[in-house]
């Protein structure tokens, strides 16, 4: 089954979608390929396809797809996982996958602080370098500090939006 045929709406519609949200992850620097295949599993009512079907939606190479969900998992953004009783593997999307790559970014800040804070260190914070390298820093310290709450406020806006639903079903 296609990602077009499991999922509600017409399939070329579903297909704009997927090429126009590609389009958007590539102009904000992932490899096209790579933001193909993802906005694919993304459109997928299962989050979760084949080679193969992946290759018949977007109408590329086996290779292709090979290439792009090495990068995604390389990323973190895909797991790939066996289906039972066969050779063949799956490409999922990974749970709450934004939330799991902001928290990695977030890990990349307080990487990137540190060592800001000893280059503003060695360039001397009398420096314009200096006090420009630690502004950077500061300026990471803070993001992180932001990203806290936000993924706080977000946990707390998802728990309420299950519960809403809870509540509205007979």
């Amino acid at each position: 089954m296609t990602t077009t045929e499991d999922t509600t709406g017409d399939a070329d519609a579903v297909s704009r979608f997927v090429e126009r949200f590609a389009a958007e992850l590539t102009e904000a620097g992932m490899q096209r390929m790579a933001s193909r295949v993802f906005a694919a599993l993304l459109a997928s009512e299962t989050a979760s396809l084949t080679s193969a079907e992946l290759a018949e939606q977007l109408k590329i190479s086996p290779a292709a797809v090979s290439g792009a969900v090495r990068y995604l998992t390389q990323v973190g953004m895909v797991a790939r996982e066996r289906e039972p009783g066969t050779r063949r593997e799956r490409y999922v999307l990974h749970n709450e996958i934004w939330y799991e790559t902001f928290t990695r970014r977030d890990q990349v800040l307080l990487r990137w602080e540190k060592v800001l804070r000893d280059g503003s260190g060695t360039l001397g914070p009398a420096t314009a370098a200096g006090a420009r390298t630690a502004e950077t820093a500061d300026f990471f310290a803070f993001l992180q500090e932001e990203m806290i709450t936000m993924m706080d406020r977000w946990r707390e806006r998802k728990a309420q939006r299950a519960a809403d639903a809870r509540d509205t079903q007979p």
